[in-house]
């Protein structure tokens, strides 16, 4: 039984390392999403945070400011689900597919 629990110690240190080493991958990657067409642009990071946001000129009508700010929340929102993706699919990798567990997930 000993060394039964030892191994299986051992797994989940392992486990825990790979996750903190893909929490510190994600934290360096990006993705990018658009909205309306592609003239609002924003990066967002795989530890969630906006990285940055491009407006084309176009988009910038003064007279629709309305307009602007929807679609740069709906940029914004796709950038955080990609990243959400992103981060999802790189810690199934470190926990081996063990989703769920307490803690596991950012």
């Amino acid at each position: 039984m000993g060394k039964q629990m030892n191994k299986m110690f051992k797994q989940l240190q392992k486990m825990q390392t790979d996750v903190l080493q893909a929490q510190e991958r994600l934290g360096e990657r990006t993705v990018e999403a658009t909205a309306g067409g592609g003239v609002i642009k924003v990066l967002v990071s795989g530890a969630r945070e906006l990285k940055g946001i491009t407006i084309s000129p176009e988009a910038a009508d003064p007279a629709d400011l309305e307009m602007l700010q929807d679609l740069i929340v709906a940029a914004v929102n796709e950038g955080l689900r990609k990243a959400e993706a992103m981060a999802e699919e790189e810690l199934k990798k470190a926990t081996g597919g063990l989703g769920g567990l307490p803690g596991m997930l950012p």
